[in-house]
């Protein structure tokens, strides 16, 4: 069939599955409509985890990602990166833990001394950190991804699924026993290839809107036979459809579940560079006209708009970048460099896009993002529009 929405319609769909538009009543029911939440450990601002969240739900707050540990509604494990992804996904996790406790290796073999030592201990003493395990000190200390034997092994465990998360401390992974952690209801009937194939297809499209072979499959190895195959199904089956792009690019959606929302408020979204909306680029670009990569592993001199640059979504369009960091000490969130694409400002025959209106809901978003990395106020430090940087200036002295 032929392409049924314009590119700003498929923005805008994305926006509402991915729950910016009409924020869910709680985390649980947004962890299921996302499917996962990518964890990163860079706090140069507050954590990536807790800044896709804080975008969705109203009056968040890191403590509500602990809570949902205790309570096990949540869990830590695998997706295309360690994430948080909700406990009724559980099973579909046995995927490729089955697959490691077969003999796909990862770090050591399946049944390795220190894997079995590791395992030992916590079963007699209870949770244990990496940091609790001795190191040995004649062990070879090589770069900072070669971690010490006992840290490797309970990464191993962990991944094929003998210890699970139950919390964390400090930002370090506190592991326990999988039968301590995991609920008595929960279904650890190990999925077929099928059915996996069907939760990732499902899970991307109803979280995303819409979606091709790759983004679908991203950083996951060896599924492209079996998705391809399932897709073809699907689509037979009536339970997807799909339309062709460039004359080979097949992107599948679900035609019936999907509506498109009645308005798009002025609002500016601040989002994250792991925010589930935008962490596959070449999509980004390709879809909605927005180059972007974040300049973290970019070595500092060849990076064009700083180290920790969020996305900034205004209305249904990306229109640009600030590169934010929390200076702590002085609860002050410091807007490094502040960068507009000054074409989308330029479009004669789009009034609502202008400046003033820009501003008003840019301030308003660096309030609340301000707010939620425990600062009493911001600072703008450079900005490419001059105009914008004057506005800003004056709400910034005005403490607005």
């Amino acid at each position: 069939m032929t392409n049924p929405y314009s590119v700003t319609q498929w923005l805008q769909l994305s926006m509402q599955q991915q729950g910016l538009l009409q924020p869910l009543g709680s985390l649980s029911e947004l962890m299921q409509q996302l499917s996962y939440v990518q964890i990163d450990s860079i706090n140069v601002v507050e954590r990536a985890h807790h800044h896709v969240l804080h975008n969705r739900l109203a009056d968040y707050s890191p403590a509500m990602l602990d809570e949902a540990m205790n309570d096990k509604t949540v869990f830590e494990y695998w997706s295309h990166a360690a994430a948080y992804l909700p406990i009724d996904d559980y099973r579909f996790s046995l995927y490729r833990k089955q697959q490691l406790q077969q003999g796909d290796k990862h770090w050591f073999e399946p049944e390795h001394k220190v894997m079995r030592e590791v395992k030992a201990r916590i079963t007699a003493e209870g949770p244990l950190k990496a940091s609790q395990f001795t190191h040995n000190a004649d062990a070879k200390n090589g770069s900072w991804w070669d971690w010490k034997p006992a840290k490797k092994a309970l990464e191993q465990l962990f991944i094929q699924g003998e210890l699970m998360v139950a919390r964390r401390d400090k930002f370090q992974k506190v592991y326990d026993l999988t039968e301590r952690v995991l609920p008595n209801h929960i279904d650890t009937t190990v999925p077929s290839d099928s059915e996996f194939a069907q939760h990732l297809i499902k899970r991307y499209l109803m979280a995303h809107g819409f979606g091709n072979l790759q983004q679908i499959q991203y950083l996951r190895k060896g599924l492209k036979p079996l998705l391809t195959k399932t897709l073809a199904q699907m689509c037979e089956q009536g339970d997807i459809a799909s339309f062709t792009v460039l004359h080979t690019n097949q992107v599948y959606f679900y035609q019936p579940k999907l509506t498109l929302p009645s308005t798009i408020p002025n609002k500016v979204w601040l989002l994250n560079p792991f925010d589930n909306l935008v962490i596959q680029r070449q999509k980004l670009k390709q879809w909605f006209g927005f180059d972007y990569q974040i300049e973290v592993y970019v070595p500092e001199a060849k990076r064009q708009y700083g180290y920790y640059s969020l996305p900034i979504l205004w209305r249904d369009r990306f229109i640009g970048r600030v590169d934010v960091k929390a200076d702590r000490k002085n609860q002050c969130l410091l807007l490094q460099n502040l960068h507009i694409e000054t074409q989308i400002l330029t479009n004669q025959h789009d009034e609502p896009h202008d400046k003033a209106h820009l501003v008003s809901a840019l301030i308003e978003a660096i309030e609340h993002y301000t707010q939620f990395n425990n600062c009493q106020r911001w600072q703008l430090l450079q900005c490419n529009d001059k105009t914008i940087a004057q506005m800003l200036l004056k709400a910034s002295q005005q403490g607005i």
